[in-house]
């Protein structure tokens, strides 16, 4: 797919201030909602490819020519909702797993909502997967593949509601976690980790020794889980008492950003209390209050400064009827906006990842209602 790239500059404040420049491509202008994205080497070549769940295909976008191929098809009766792509075996190559069947009304039917698939991957990559179905709860909603141990990883799957859940009052969330056996076509063990918080939206994950501790956000506010001795614990509350829909985490886990509440309207961000708490308080800062259903975040030093900058991206118009994504850079102290894509991207989600190799993280997002997507190229500096 050959579409040309259109420079999109986003002017600088001051002098010494860092410039965001960004080069739009369009990789396709025909998905249908793009409900998730990932990152990861499909092919083997060493270069990171895009994966995307569609509304009713997972597709993966190959490095270099984006050409497009559909991994699998109609999974479900209903549409597919996420996608976790990892290296999980050291083979240079990502292992897949998705989740379909996103029915949010249905709480309780286990046949009408909900479903986690593992995705085997045929000789040429290109071809259709075969998909191994697991165990499931309704209303699954997203997943990661999560380091545990040195070599040793896990899936990790978020429902939206706990069983029955209605409004979000009820039973609790039940967070799946699943051991992948030597052979990924076998029965895979899993074991729920908790069930004590509601309306779930994301998590994310970030280093903890040679594992990794994972962080979900939900209605009452940013849970932080840690696994030690061979099981998953709850470690602490990182945000308690705030409504959270989207949650990311700096990587040097000096700051926590958040979509405020479940496709919310305010972006905000946490310190940590100090280097060694777990728990970040005030001062919360709200770095904007004007989105309209915040659904894609991510955190990360994109512009290679020694700071963090944090992007957000939101579906439907807001007050200027406006849809888009815009970046937060901190400068001497005071956030400031500038945007990325200005009314061209309801954006559904967003990944950030150095897709050419220059060392400098690109942004991929995902529209719904403008059925595209882009790579805006990082040409800052």
């Amino acid at each position: 797919m050959n579409i040309p790239l259109l420079l999109f500059i986003i002017y600088s404040i001051s002098d010494n201030f860092i410039e965001p420049k960004f080069e739009v491509q369009v990789l396709d202008d025909s998905i249908e909602i793009g409900y998730g994205l990932a990152i990861g080497d499909v092919d083997g070549d060493q270069k990171p490819d895009i994966l995307l769940a569609d509304k009713k295909q997972f597709v993966w976008y190959r490095n270099g020519n984006w050409k497009r191929f559909v991994m699998v098809e109609n999974l479900t009766e209903s549409d597919n909702v996420c996608i976790a792509a990892r290296d999980i075996d050291g083979d240079g190559k990502v292992e897949v797993a998705v989740g379909a069947q996103w029915n949010p009304g249905e709480t309780s039917d286990t046949l009408k909502s909900g479903s986690v698939h593992y995705l085997v991957r045929p000789k040429d990559p290109t071809l259709k997967w075969i998909p191994i179905e697991l165990h499931h709860e309704p209303t699954i909603h997203r997943m990661r593949w999560v380091k545990v141990s040195e070599n040793k990883f896990q899936l990790i799957v978020l429902p939206l509601h706990g069983r029955g859940n209605k409004g979000g009052e009820g039973q609790g969330v039940n967070v799946i976690a699943y051991e992948a056996p030597k052979n990924l076509t076998q029965k895979w063990k899993y074991t729920s980790i908790d069930n004590s918080m509601h309306l779930t939206h994301n998590l994310d994950i970030v280093e903890n020794g040679k594992g990794e501790q994972i962080y979900i956000g939900g209605k009452e506010g940013v849970k932080i889980f840690s696994h030690e001795n061979g099981k998953w614990v709850n470690t602490n509350w990182a945000v308690e008492g705030k409504s959270f829909g989207e949650v990311r985490v700096a990587k040097d886990k000096q700051l926590i950003a958040g979509v405020e509440p479940m496709h919310g309207t305010e972006l905000t961000i946490y310190p940590q209390s100090n280097n060694q708490s777990p728990t970040y308080t005030e001062p919360r800062s709200v770095l904007a209050a004007d989105l309209n259903q915040g659904h894609a975040l991510a955190i990360d030093d994109v512009l290679a400064s020694g700071n963090n900058q944090v992007v957000v991206g939101w579906r439907e118009p807001n007050a200027e009827k406006k849809v888009g994504i815009k970046m937060f850079v901190n400068s001497s102290g005071t956030w400031n906006s500038f945007w990325i894509d200005e009314n061209g991207m309801a954006c559904e989600d967003l990944q950030l990842a150095d897709l050419n190799g220059d060392g400098k993280k690109d942004i991929i997002a995902a529209g719904r209602s403008t059925h595209n997507l882009k790579i805006y190229w990082n040409r800052s500096r």
